[in-house]
């Protein structure tokens, strides 16, 4: 099937069908603590991303990522007036008319949100995030001085992921002066000044009186493209959230779900009832202390796009696998920085990890700035690849080569991108990225 196939096409060339069912990209949301990410992603598509009990519980600080969807949409008349001609939407809805001349909208882009937590203690999960970015938001509060420690960090590791294309959004531009606004924009093109993002659009806007979202959205359109992915090819998807639907105390049997990963396919296509296998899966100690690896093998049952329910999906945005796992498998992001492919098409799982590794300058957030020290064998590092975080001890250094001995086996491809995170005054913080060159030791699939 060519899912790109339709009577009509946007801009891009993509299916105005296959937009109105799933996003096509994923765009994070970075930047530091209670700058108002959160409330920005509600803003654009009337979802509230904080949904936990402990989020609530501290002040609404986002803890894990969050997610939602959104659609862009123009007015179909080329005479109406920007920015008012653009507006997003919730993903359920299906048509739109423009505010402004009541003319039928075009959908332009079907966007899936990925909220990143700002706070320092929290770096290893906005990389979790960064890993199926596609562009990204970066928002920095007007009220307060720019840059903040982690407003530096997440531009510093989206950097080092690759993402070329983001927006900075100066957010809460209704709770200070005019003169205010304009010093603090000033900071804020002065910081980007010195980064590869020199050039990045910075977009006056305030979230929670919705002041600027038509512009937000005009540049959504133009400044992030959809990126290219190939669809002619087995599938491979990056888990980044996973869970148990059902309800303690359920004794129906037959009315039990099975188990839901969530994350972005990153190549290929998925298909309800295709069989799939989720890797590393089960890890075991066998009698002689070596451990031993048991993929999961299951059956495809349902996909969604939020509410919507499709029969195939294509990369880009966040999707929800249903499976007929045991849910406890997935409970509680057990299954977080799993992949999940077809049989027989799988990437390895490994336990010791050869990289080629490249040392920042120094240390990037905290106010108190360090110069970065060389790697040291059998030194402890927070080790993020793909979706998966774990710790890892170095077990040799050669020049840029490092042997990295991990605490979880991993599932990943070669020249899959690396990032370091080195314990700084009792917090982790970034210092190193690279690319997964070989490895030593190959983990027994059983």
């Amino acid at each position: 099937m060519n899912f790109y196939q339709a009577s009509k096409t946007s801009p891009e060339g993509e299916s105005e069908n296959l937009l109105l069912d799933q996003p096509t990209i994923n765009i994070g949301l970075i930047g530091h603590v209670a700058h108002g990410k959160s409330t920005l992603v509600k803003a654009l598509t009337g979802i509230d991303t904080v949904k936990f009990d402990s989020e609530i519980k501290r002040n609404k600080m986002t803890i894990r990522l969050g997610y939602a969807n959104a659609k862009i949409w123009a007015c179909s008349s080329k005479g109406c007036p920007r920015p008012y001609r653009y507006a997003s939407s919730d993903s359920s809805v299906r048509s739109l008319r423009c505010k402004k001349c009541d003319l039928e909208m075009k959908i332009m882009r079907h966007v899936s949100f990925v909220d990143c937590p700002g706070h320092d203690i929290l770096i290893a999960t906005m990389l979790n995030g960064a890993a199926v970015m596609d562009g990204a938001m970066l928002v920095v509060s007007a009220d307060k001085d720019c840059p903040q420690p982690q407003t530096v960090e997440h531009l510093a590791a989206i950097d080092i992921m690759g993402l070329e294309n983001i927006i900075v959004c100066q957010n809460k531009i209704d709770v200070v002066q005019i003169n205010t606004a304009v010093d603090n924009y000033t900071n804020i093109k002065k910081f980007l000044s010195r980064t590869f993002y020199k050039d990045s659009p910075v977009v006056p806007v305030s979230a929670q009186q919705g002041y600027n979202m038509d512009v937000l959205c005009e540049y959504l359109i133009k400044n992030i493209p959809v990126p290219h992915k190939s669809i002619d090819c087995p599938p491979l998807m990056l888990v980044v959230r996973s869970f148990d639907v059902n309800k303690p105390g359920c004794d129906d049997i037959d009315s039990i779900c099975g188990g839901i990963a969530g994350g972005s396919l990153i190549r290929g296509t998925l298909n309800i009832e295709q069989v799939v296998e989720i890797r590393p899966g089960l890890i075991v100690s066998s009698s002689d202390g070596s451990l031993e690896c048991f993929p999961i093998r299951t059956r495809v049952v349902s996909l969604y796009s939020e509410s919507n329910a499709l029969k195939s999906v294509i990369p880009g945005g966040l999707i929800a696998v249903g499976t007929n796992l045991d849910p406890s498998l997935a409970r509680a992001d057990r299954l977080v920085g799993h992949v999940i492919g077809i049989p027989g098409h799988m990437p390895p799982v490994f336990t010791h990890l050869e990289i080629q590794y490249f040392l920042l300058n120094r240390t990037v957030g905290p106010a108190r700035v360090k110069k970065v020290g060389k790697l040291k064998p059998k030194e402890l590092l927070k080790v993020n690849v793909g979706s998966m975080t774990c710790n890892a001890t170095v077990a040799s250094v050669e020049k840029d080569m490092a042997m990295l001995r991990m605490e979880l086996p991993v599932c990943c491809e070669l020249e899959s991108k690396v990032t370091l995170s080195r314990k700084t005054d009792e917090k982790w913080r970034l210092i190193s990225f690279g690319v997964v060159k070989k490895s030593s030791k190959e983990l027994k699939i059983m």
